[in-house]
């Protein structure tokens, strides 16, 4: 057995000598009194590489939980869909490669596991749009849990709250047109028609995203579907997540064709917005599936080459939302209208999934106040 003095253990601890002290008065580390000194103490060896052997794994899992909410390890266990080696995977299928002829409804069918069967529940009593979306939600968002029922009535439900939105969107209420006809018609541009279809497409999940997150915390404490749509459509009209497109749009108005306004723009130390994604090293592939469907307007190309020549970046998903809404002149809440209906479809089959797990979404917090 091996001893120790007071600053080889806290060299192997890494803490203070009063953290050293508390756990030699709980017990965990036996101390005796110093032969060459009696005014200082020994501790056993032993005790001390055990509680730092501990802390040491504490601290690991403390960093890989952190690390976990920017981009880092997988939080969730889902079937639904995942991006792996630069490839966006809808259970199991590549998702661009689907975008070149599926619909949003056969991606309802490929990611509910079930028959897509639209309806639609109450009226808002307001002009098509993204507001007439959140009142149509908010008014059912208030129905009883749906962690009873059985996988097909959750289906039936999903139906109902993807079919509502779609009406709040659209203003159309007939069901004999997809999805994406739908769209095109509301916005007076048929033909937009095959490009939004593809959109559609690609937008319909990507994994743990920030909407997503919060539709599954939502229906994890017993909340309808409807308040977790609800929840994710609040958290995706945020600059950093479905309106990022937006931010693309202003700036290439506000640059134009000029690299050297771009310059200045990267002078002051800001990020190129539509540039770079953290999954995709290799450029984001949903936006390369897109702009295969339209031609690039002559702004959007000078400004993504001049973007990628000075940032090294290829461009996201969001640099070609934008570019599709002013190829075909869309309104302003295009990009975002595109980003609610597509994704609504991942969303309410994670919140599907997490109601099926019966787990309560409850992370912990670490504290670092006073």
């Amino acid at each position: 057995m091996d001893w120790l003095t007071a600053s080889e253990a806290l060299a192997l601890l890494g803490t203070q000598p009063q953290t050293l002290y508390a756990n030699v008065s709980r017990g965990r580390i036996k101390a005796r009194p110093d032969p060459a000194d009696s005014r200082r103490s020994l501790y056993r060896g032993d005790d001390v590489r055990r509680l730092a052997q501990r802390a040491k794994g504490r601290r690991k899992q403390e960093a890989v939980a952190a690390q976990a909410m920017h981009w880092g390890d997988p939080v969730l266990s889902t079937a639904i869909s995942s991006i792996s080696d630069g490839r966006l995977l809808y259970r199991g299928h590549d998702g661009c490669l689907l975008a070149e002829t599926a619909t949003l409804e056969d991606m309802v069918t490929l990611l509910w596991q079930a028959p897509l069967r639209l309806g639609t529940r109450g009226e808002t009593g307001r002009a098509p749009g993204l507001p007439a979306a959140f009142a149509a939600l908010a008014d059912q968002a208030w129905l009883p849990t749906a962690t009873m029922q059985a996988p097909a009535m959750l289906a039936a439900e999903a139906g109902q709250v993807l079919g509502t939105l779609a009406e709040a969107l659209t203003g159309a209420d007939t069901t004999t047109e997809p999805l994406h006809t739908r769209l095109a018609l509301s916005w007076h541009r048929p033909d937009a028609g095959d490009a939004i279809r593809r959109a559609l497409v690609l937008l319909a999940d990507h994994e743990l995203n920030a909407s997503t997150f919060a539709a599954r915390v939502a229906v994890s404490t017993g909340a309808s579907l409807w308040a977790g749509t609800l929840a994710a459509l609040s958290t995706l009209t945020g600059p950093s997540h479905g309106r990022a497109s937006r931010v693309v749009a202003a700036l290439v108005e506000d640059v134009g064709g000029d690299p050297e306004a771009l310059r200045d723009w990267l002078g002051e130390g800001r990020a190129v917005p539509g540039m770079g994604h953290p999954l995709y090293r290799y450029g984001d592939p949903r936006c390369a599936a897109l702009l295969a469907a339209f031609d690039l307007p002559p702004d959007y190309g000078t400004f993504r080459q001049a973007a990628t020549n000075f940032t090294g970046e290829q461009p996201n998903v969001d640099f070609a939302l934008a570019a599709l809404a002013a190829r075909f002149d869309l309104p302003d809440d295009a990009a975002l209208t595109l980003f609610a209906l597509g994704r609504c479809v991942g969303w309410l089959a994670h919140m599907i999934e997490q109601i099926d797990s019966g787990e309560l979404i409850r992370p912990r917090a670490r504290y670092v106040g006073k």
